[in-house]
């Protein structure tokens, strides 16, 4: 591949690179610009080629991966620590009533942390396939993982988020009025 169309592929994939490259570090914006701007100079200079063997998004989310853990290694090795966690709050979009945001919002956090609370392997694996639309096979190439371990992640990540938003589910309704379902049982 020559070099303008390994520029044309980074155009192509920049702003999945740049989401990848967050989660790989820690949702941190300013070392996801610092390994991307990495992975690109790695790319362009020729220190990481794309052999073919599989497409360029999936080669290119390996290379940010290794590259991600590779600064956080330096860092650690420096004595910086893993750095601040930046807030990330998404803006609730109009909704038809206000207890509909609230509950939006509420949903919204609590998967956040329930994914949060995934082991890494396991978070990375929805967040490719769910967020990257990589298939396993793919998923299982950026992660250095074998396919049969890339399932297993994928498959217990689901059941645990299950058990994760069930466990919230149970310790109260938080939906507002207007989304709950009453049965023959229940009065207001």
């Amino acid at each position: 591949m020559d070099s303008s169309e390994l520029r044309a592929n980074l155009e192509r994939y920049h702003s999945e690179s740049f989401g990848w490259a967050l989660s790989c570090c820690a949702h941190n914006r300013s070392e996801a610009e610092v390994v991307l701007q990495s992975v690109y100079l790695k790319v362009l200079e020729g220190k990481a080629r794309f052999d073919g063997k599989a497409a360029f998004r999936t080669w290119l989310f390996a290379v940010i991966r290794t590259t991600a853990a590779d600064e956080r290694r330096r860092h650690w090795l420096r004595g910086f620590g893993l750095g601040k966690y930046l807030d990330r709050t998404e803006p609730v979009t109009a909704a038809s009533s206000p207890d509909d945001a609230i509950y939006r919002s509420e949903v919204q956090q609590l998967f956040r942390q329930a994914l949060a609370n995934l082991p890494a392997r396991q978070r990375e694996v929805l967040q490719l396939v769910f967020y990257h639309d990589l298939t396993l096979a793919e998923a299982a190439e950026v992660m250095g993982v074998s396919l049969g371990s890339a399932r297993t992640h994928y498959d217990r990540a689901k059941q645990r988020l299950r058990l994760l938003m069930k466990g919230v589910e149970s310790d109260g309704d938080r939906r507002p009025e207007s989304q709950r379902v009453f049965s023959a049982t229940e009065t207001r």
